[in-house]
């Protein structure tokens, strides 16, 4: 079987109607930035990036070194190529503007780069998601704020790369979701995966139960009856698994079908949620619902969500569509 590249995918892809030339070079320009970062996190202590930056994020969420060098890593990557109008990142206040000394594009990239990063000095996989966005029309020189709060709807592109075992990139451009594997020994994103698809209905769920003590009621039932297993009211068992590395999680989920919950409950009641809607909740929520499944706050879809601020957090439900829509449904019966 031939193999298929990311380039060679995006370029047929084109012809078909679906993205553009600027689109295109704009994500390989994202993927050539990630097999640097995975680089990076491969060589572990022999690279000197374990450990903590010193520094913390606009989050208030101490820096891990990985942190801050995938974050550099994505903006000079993204700096010269012309894609791009400006980036948002997770570890930044404000949008980072392309140079006045280069060409600017109708593009705006965000991205969280290094997804999971407690787990780094660990050894356990963690990964970078990014989202594009297309820059409005009739904007001024430099990119404002405004003009990234666009509902997830709006993404013409979202992706993640998962640092495991393999160098894995899953990918949207609104026409399926797509998975490739790094070919280290010839540098390359191979096309694994044509239109990968999540299993409908599922036995397993990750979630933090650390933090059960703080859920809100529908939360606490709607677990409680997964533990319950088949003596309980859903009739079957249930297995529970947690990465805390959100792109380990979801690419499980992708794989093998699951739900993924990070609920609001009283510890994070007051900031919204704990996952960040702009760098984590769309573009996840893009790539799970094409791949047939379903993102939700569980009140509603995530990707309908009108955004008031860059680093906006959100309650975040998404996987298999028939269980992600039956915690929908604990949380509507359920008063808050």
């Amino acid at each position: 079987m031939k193999s298929i590249t990311l380039t060679q995918f995006l370029t047929e892809e084109r012809r078909a109607g679906h993205g553009n030339t600027d689109l295109n070079q704009l994500l390989e320009v994202v993927a050539r930035a990630c097999k640097r970062i995975g680089v990076a996190t491969g060589k572990g202590a022999l690279g000197g990036v374990l450990g903590e930056a010193g520094s913390e994020n606009i989050q208030g969420e101490a820096q891990k070194k990985m942190d801050v060098l995938s974050n550099e890593i994505l903006l000079d990557a993204n700096a010269w190529g012309g894609h791009l109008a400006a980036c948002a990142s997770e570890e930044m206040e404000d949008p980072q503007q392309i140079p006045d000394a280069y060409p600017k594009g109708g593009y705006l990239l965000l991205f969280d780069p290094l997804d999971g990063s407690s787990n780094i000095d660990v050894n356990v996989s963690v990964g970078t998601i990014f989202s594009v966005l297309k820059r409005p029309e009739n904007s001024g020189d430099d990119a404002a704020t405004s003009e990234f709060l666009q509902a997830g709807r709006e993404q013409v592109a979202a992706g993640y790369v998962v640092y495991g075992p393999s160098t894995v990139l899953v990918l949207t451009i609104g026409h399926g979701s797509h998975v490739f594997t790094l070919d280290r020994e010839v540098g390359s994103f191979i096309l694994t995966q044509r239109d990968a698809k999540i299993p409908q209905e599922t036995s397993e769920f990750a979630v933090n139960m650390s933090n059960q003590r703080h859920w809100e009621p529908p939360m606490q039932r709607y677990v409680g009856d997964l533990l319950a297993g088949e003596q309980g009211p859903r009739g079957r068992d249930f297995n529970m698994r947690w990465v805390a590395s959100m792109v380990a999680d979801v690419h499980r989920i992708l794989t093998r079908g699951g739900i993924f919950s990070y609920p609001i409950d009283a510890s994070i009641r007051e900031q919204g949620g704990k996952l960040r809607l702009m760098y984590e909740a769309n573009p996840m929520a893009f790539i799970v619902e094409q791949a047939g499944g379903a993102a939700s706050t569980g009140r509603g879809r995530i990707m309908d969500i009108q955004p008031d601020a860059l680093h906006q957090r959100v309650p975040v439900f998404l996987g298999s569509r028939e269980e992600v829509e039956t915690a929908e449904r604990y949380h509507r019966e359920t008063p808050h």
